[in-house]
């Protein structure tokens, strides 16, 4: 009867530890974020990210970045010798890259701007995103203001991605590369709240050398 017992015991306790142990159930994707999600891919040191390009409306009210893993030189060449090149991918749920899968994505690459006259150089090209390094989702973003914060990734070489936090409209975003040797302001105050360009360069002309990659706010003058 005491082995009985203890036999049963054991086996309860087992039970038990298996159902402690066991992975959490990964909770279903949100169909909301189905969708064509154009993004821009820019070059540091042959090294390609692409950046999402986010709106305030689901489902594209996401900042997210991550690196590629390209083996096509090509694509390397395009992006590193042109302003903007950017990708239509075919639709998919953006979630798979807000919570940080390595995933293949079948796109089409533009040189400029997919939307807006750029011109078709790839059909269905492989990507491999291989490596989340930024995001942020927007739905506690501040009002407008001539405050302006950034927030650093910091990559391998040392160098750092400037990723400007979109407020509410009208506002902009902002891209830029830094060669960091000092110390670098990650927040200031501009002439307005969509200020140009060369005036967020010039805000960082102490900070290293630099490498603009991205600006852009005719997509947020309202919600």
């Amino acid at each position: 009867m005491k082995v009985l017992l203890l036999t049963l015991i054991t086996a309860f306790t087992s039970l038990l530890s298996m159902a402690n142990s066991a992975p959490e159930e990964i909770t279903a994707l949100d169909a909301g974020y189905m969708g064509v999600h154009g993004m821009v891919l820019m070059n540091i040191s042959s090294t390609i990210f692409a950046y999402h390009l986010p709106l305030y409306h689901k489902p594209h009210d996401v900042q997210l970045m991550y690196k590629l893993k390209v083996q096509d030189l090509a694509l390397v060449q395009l992006v590193r010798d042109n302003k903007m090149v950017t990708i239509k991918p075919k639709p998919f749920n953006l979630q798979r890259l807000m919570r940080g899968e390595n995933i293949a994505l079948s796109a089409d690459v533009y040189l400029g701007h997919f939307e807006r006259d750029g011109s078709l150089v790839y059909e269905d090209m492989t990507l491999h995103f291989a490596e989340q390094v930024y995001m942020r989702k927007l739905d506690d973003i501040a009002p407008a203001s001539n405050v302006q914060a950034y927030d650093a990734v910091t990559l391998q070489n040392s160098g750092q991605i400037f990723i400007h936090q979109l407020q509410a409209p009208p506002s902009f975003d902002h891209l830029i590369y830094i060669n960091v040797q000092a110390g670098c302001a990650r927040q200031f105050n501009t002439s307005t709240a969509v200020p140009s360009e060369q005036e967020l360069q010039y805000k960082f002309i102490n900070c290293g050398s630099m490498k603009p990659l991205y600006y852009e706010s005719q997509d947020f003058t309202q919600h």
